[in-house]
């Protein structure tokens, strides 16, 4: 039986959708090397990165934890868009995300001692034409740059880009929390 949940993840984003969920959870990040066979597209990457994330965890699991990873990958015209390494990366994603449509993908995996399992949620961005300005200022506050694609829909800035979304909202961010709350309560249920 569960008795404990890890949140393989440092983003205080997945953080505190956890916590809006209800759940006590204690946070354990390894750290990996994002990095995935070139063959891979869109949904693919983040699976690939979510079960990565839980490896390290496998053999040290016990019967009662839980452990959950995730990835955030934002896909553009058959391109991966991680996190912008410098301002340069930052500016040339921005450029191209701007006057267009991407789609964002968030998988989730849940690891037990008997079991992996993972689910994955897109959503889809449309971003109004940026101006040169508004790519640069948004580069000196520094958010770009530990997020995928290089913006956080949840920014001043994000609010403003974004012209128009379909699907949801908490998966840009980086949980799809419906998904994601009903397969822990499905997990939890388990004897």
């Amino acid at each position: 039986m569960i008795k404990a949940i890890i949140l393989a993840s440092g983003s205080p984003r997945r953080q505190a959708f956890l916590k809006e969920m209800g759940y006590a959870f204690e946070v354990q990040k390894q750290t990996i090397e994002e990095s995935y066979p070139v063959h891979l597209k869109g949904a693919e990457i983040a699976i690939f990165l979510t079960h990565k994330k839980a490896v390290p965890f496998q053999k040290t699991i016990s019967s009662e934890q839980l452990v959950i990873t995730a990835d955030t990958v934002v896909w553009h015209k058959g391109q991966c868009l991680g996190k912008p390494k410098n301002k340069t990366e930052a500016q040339a994603m921005l450029h191209k995300l701007s006057g267009s449509t991407h789609e964002v993908i968030t998988a989730v995996g849940f690891l037990t001692a008997s079991s992996y399992e993972t689910l994955h949620a897109v959503s889809q961005v449309t971003f109004k034409t940026l101006s040169e300005v508004e790519i640069n200022d948004y580069i000196a506050t520094q958010a770009p740059f530990d997020k995928a694609g290089g913006y956080g829909i949840q920014d001043a800035f994000g609010k403003r880009a974004v012209n128009q979304l379909k699907g949801s909202y908490s998966n840009v961010v980086g949980l799809p929390i419906e998904p994601t709350q009903k397969k822990i309560a499905e997990i939890l249920r388990r004897k």
